[in-house]
Order: structure tokens, then sequence, then C-alpha cells
């Protein structure tokens, strides 16, 4: 299991022109290979009149589905320079329709590797991308009267606090790197003299810094 992967910060759309061809890169985060399909047909359906729609997804943090499709474009001329950008830019959980109005100018192979390629890497750098990193969940039950200073503690040193409940005790969730669950388990015992209870739960990732 990778500890971290990027994928796009935000879903959005990039306009560029290459010899009077309109080319629109259509860029969104996709949880499953199910979620890509149905941002394609989406797109598809919205540019129904386009000369193309190109497309390519890359799924899991391993990048173990990656699909690309050239839409009626010269075979891997569109789809492959598409996929290629993504996996260039590390870009995982992402797929990407570049959708393709003819301007009436041929660009021949090679002009269409470096437009279709171009148009994804420009609308990366336009949106962002976000890296997601591998978290333990984790659960410290503590009672009110250190929660407040154990809460206060775990933000301003950056921790991934996900939930604060109260009840007869407050209860945080936060996620920890695997590798800082023991150094945290020896901070919490000190800092709330041996009372606070952590409980270790499942994995998840997690936004950890964010660009563009």
């Amino acid at each position: 299991m990778q500890d971290e992967y990027r994928t796009v910060a935000r879903a959005g759309v990039h306009e560029t022109e290459i010899n009077r061809s309109r080319f629109l890169c259509a860029l969104a985060p996709a949880a499953t290979e199910q979620e890509a399909q149905e941002f394609i047909a989406a797109v598809r359906r919205r540019h129904a009149d386009a000369s193309h729609n190109c497309s390519a997804y890359v799924i899991g943090a391993d990048a173990a589905v990656q699909k690309a499709s050239d839409d009626g474009e010269p075979g891997g001329t569109a789809g492959v320079p598409m996929l290629q950008m993504l996996l260039r830019r590390d870009m995982r959980y992402v797929v990407a329709v570049v959708t393709r109005y003819y301007g009436g100018v041929k660009l021949g192979a090679g002009g269409l590797i470096r437009a279709y390629g171009g148009s994804v890497g420009e609308a990366l750098d336009e949106l962002g991308t976000v890296t997601r990193r591998r978290f333990r969940l984790a659960t410290v039950t503590v009672d009110h009267q250190r929660a407040g200073k154990v809460e206060n503690d775990l933000r301003s040193t950056g921790r991934a606090v996900r939930d604060v409940r109260y009840g007869e005790a407050v209860t945080i969730e936060l996620g920890l790197p695997d590798g800082d669950v023991d150094a945290f388990r020896a901070w919490l015992a000190d800092a709330t003299a041996g009372t606070a209870r952590l409980e270790l739960g499942g994995e998840a990732y997690g936004d950890v810094e964010q660009s563009g």
C-alpha cells in the first residue's frame, strides 16, 4: 500500500487554442473507475457537438487501473499522451477529458500528442494538486479536565484532528502516520499523566499539502 499519492485539488476546466482548434481539458478527482467513467460520460453529453472527447484516468494509489481513449483521433495521439502526463506528474485517483473542437488546420501526429498531453499538464498547473498521505486512524479518550489542553496541543503541532466528541469523557479522533504511533503514545502518556486511552483503528488517506 502506497504511503502517499497526489491528485488534482479540485474539479475544473482549462481551455487552450492551438492552430484554431479549441482544446478544453476537464479534470476531476475520481475515487473509483465507475466515478471516472461517469465523469467522462457527463463531459461527452455536455460536448456532444465536439470533434473528439478523448479521455484518460488513473485509479488506485499504486496506479493499478489505467485507461485511455483516443475517441476517433489517430491511435496513440490523444488518450495515451494524456495518460502519460498524468503518470509523469504522479497523479492518482484522477480523470481527464480533453474535448477538441476542430479549427480546420491539421496538427499531425506529433502536434496532436503535444496538444493533448500539454492540455492536461496546463490544466494540472491551473487547478493545482494535493498530496494525500496514509494515516492510521486513532482515538484518544481523555477526561474533561485535560481535554482542552490535549486538543490545543494536537492542533498546534499540526496533527490531523478529525473529530472531537464530548460525553462522560472526551473522545478525539485523529490521523497518525504509522511511523509516529510509538512517539505519540509516549507523548500522550506524558501529557495526561497516563490517564488518556489510545485506540488504533483502520487506515485512511488525508491531505497533507497543496500547491497551485
